[in-house]
């Protein structure tokens, strides 16, 4: 079998890194490059292992690093994908809804404007305070009933093309649409919850009283490089609040 110090691919590696750890560097960059999109499998394991020029065995154990990582997904049957995170499981494990598997929200922007980041937005995006972003101001639904308000800050000009579009085009879920219209995958966040009280402005969208309690959550979400692509604040019924966690 060819050596792998030979192959295309890993012509700029240090040949001094152990094989495996160069061929799982050189997927990290394919997969940060998003080579792969959402729906793409990876090539099968036989035609990754002979463009490297190494044998299945050590790809298999690359792969497995790299899914134990979190930056791949492997299912049975039908390959190795990107892992993409959505993280609707998040709605699901804070607030009581309930439904048929996959069920998503419904989502309505009320608002989309451009706005200067301001000094919080600005120091979770990594931007300086004033730069411009793309605010989106959104309500969601389940079975019609309004539970959440998210205000969303996306920067420019990374995100432009949220600015220029019908609105109503935009999907459900907003990570897909960053992936297919801008080219950014998510693929990490981070989310901090806190408790404020509903204004007023946010009590009549959720149907509650002015001053009732809100769960609050804030989440940076990170592309695979780590670099911050989106803040985003929501806000829920405490009523409707719910935290479940397993500790073993």
């Amino acid at each position: 079998m060819t050596q792998a110090s030979s192959s295309p691919a890993l012509a700029q590696a240090d040949q001094r890194l152990p094989l495996h750890v160069r061929v799982k560097d050189d997927l990290i960059r394919r997969v940060r490059a998003n080579e792969w999109g959402s729906t793409t499998p990876l090539p099968p394991e036989s035609a990754l292992a002979e463009a490297y020029g190494i044998s299945v065995g050590t790809l298999r154990r690359v792969l497995a690093e790299l899914s134990a990582e979190g930056l791949l997904e492997r299912h049975q049957g039908r390959g190795t994908f990107v892992r993409r995170a959505t993280f609707q499981h998040s709605l699901f494990r804070f607030f009581r809804m309930r439904g048929e598997t996959g069920q998503t929200p419904e989502s309505r922007i009320l608002e989309r404007n451009l706005r200067d980041a301001p000094l919080e937005v600005a120091e979770a995006l990594k931007i300086q305070a004033g730069s411009p972003t793309v605010h989106l101001h959104r309500l969601r639904l389940w079975q019609g009933t309004p539970f959440l308000i998210e205000d969303i800050w996306l920067p420019l000009p990374q995100f432009q093309p949220i600015a220029e579009i019908n609105i109503k085009d935009l999907g459900s879920l907003l990570y897909p649409e960053y992936e297919t219209r801008v080219g950014i995958v998510i693929g990490s966040a981070t989310e901090q919850l806190s408790v404020t009280q509903a204004t007023q402005e946010q009590s009549a969208l959720l149907d509650c009283q002015n001053g009732d309690p809100l769960v609050k959550i804030n989440r940076i979400a990170r592309t695979h490089t780590g670099d911050v692509a989106e803040y985003r604040e929501s806000y829920g019924l405490a009523s409707s609040f719910q935290y479940q966690v397993e500790i073993n």
